[in-house]
């Protein structure tokens, strides 16, 4: 029963209640974009359920510019895939070994499977002689400040960017 809301520029703002979405519609100030399967039945009308809106006027985000780093961040970050063979990951891994002075930090943390972070241990990359797949990095976006959206509705998909692009 979760209501994705787009700014006016449709980048993802928030997700609320589909009953604050359709308080936000029949004020005028926003505008069903899509519904949902069931629909709202009130005493005097029967009334799709919003599943997307979107806002009449522009609301700039207040968002925190540098993200915290977290596991599930990090895990997030890098599409639950090992940073290392590809594998899909559960656990996190320091590049730079924490006990040889390695940072809690986006580009110290990847995603690992727990294969390749035994195997890993407390070497560096050179030491195993191991490769990164990409270069970590903090995440990008106003869609990481929206914790809501680590599970989106299949209706949200042709208005979420691809985590690419984001």
């Amino acid at each position: 029963m979760r209501t994705l809301v787009l700014n006016a520029g449709y980048e993802p703002l928030a997700v609320i209640t589909f009953r604050r979405a359709l308080v936000l519609v029949l004020t005028g100030k926003a505008s069903v974009v899509a519904e949902g399967d069931e629909p709202v039945v009130g005493p005097q009308e029967i009334l799709g359920r919003p599943s997307v809106i979107l806002l009449n006027r522009y609301i700039r985000p207040k968002y925190n510019r540098i993200t915290a780093v977290s596991r599930r961040g990090v895990l997030r970050r890098d599409g639950h895939r090992c940073a290392y063979c590809g594998k899909t990951a559960h656990t996190i891994d320091h590049v730079h070994p924490k006990s040889r002075g390695g940072a809690d930090s986006w580009e110290n943390l990847v995603a690992a499977c727990l294969k390749c972070n035994n195997a890993k241990s407390d070497h560096t990359l050179a030491e195993m002689g191991w490769k990164l797949r990409f270069k970590p990095g903090v995440p990008q976006g106003t869609m990481w400040q929206i914790k809501e959206l680590e599970k989106p509705a299949p209706d949200w998909d042709p208005f979420l960017l691809p985590e690419s692009a984001a």
